[in-house]
């Protein structure tokens, strides 16, 4: 199911919206400047170097959403640009069941931009792109991410050994989702009238 490019999600001073192809320059800048911050969170491809070329990622990004199998988004605060947000793997069928992966940049951190993101992302997948189960992989070192999923609520589902190539390795990660029935309310509204669970987002002790 396709997302207008002239609707936007919305709260408060944070927004988002498709991703469009004159936003590669501000992106690509971004993405430059916070080369140290986000280094260790970049997916990579094994054997290959690491190059950012913008444009070339939305036509990519914006072809897979015309094909359906994703939702490429930019996070805004006070309408500027602040990070990406991508619903990806988007599988259709009797799964109807996606991933989000995110990055803001370091000047924009602190500011609940991520997990308002999320939570907007999460409720369009369920209210309008037609999906059932959102799932989010973090690696285990990487704790600002492990605090959005717990602030949001959602539920531990394990540890996914060497899953994702992530700073030139194979890394675990460990693994988040909810279901459509987990927030008939919305994720968004359930977390900022404070209702998520206590302990929801929590990794058993032995791991």
């Amino acid at each position: 199911m396709p997302f207008d490019s002239l609707d936007q999600m919305q709260h408060g001073p944070i927004g988002l919206r498709l991703i469009r192809t004159r936003d590669a320059r501000t992106l690509q800048r971004e993405l430059l400047s916070n080369r140290a911050w986000l280094q260790p969170w970049e997916a990579t491809i094994p054997g290959s170097s690491s190059t950012i070329d913008m444009r070339v990622s939305i036509r990519r990004l914006l072809q897979q959403h015309r094909d359906g199998a994703g939702y490429p988004f930019v996070m805004e605060y006070d309408g500027e640009i602040a990070g990406q947000l991508n619903i990806w793997g988007v599988a259709r069928g009797s799964l109807c069941s996606a991933t989000i992966g995110y990055w803001v940049s370091e000047r924009f951190a602190g500011r609940g931009i991520t997990p308002t993101a999320v939570a907007m992302a999460t409720d369009a997948a369920f209210d309008t792109f037609g999906l059932h189960r959102m799932e989010i992989c973090i690696r285990p070192e990487n704790q600002a991410s492990l605090r959005v999923v717990r602030k949001l609520g959602f539920r531990y589902e394990g540890l996914r050994r060497r899953y994702i190539h992530i700073d030139g390795d194979w890394r675990d990660h460990h693994a988040f989702a909810l279901v459509k029935e987990d927030v008939p309310d919305g994720v968004l509204a359930r977390w900022v009238d404070g209702r998520v669970p206590p302990g929801a987002g929590a990794i058993p002790p032995a791991l």
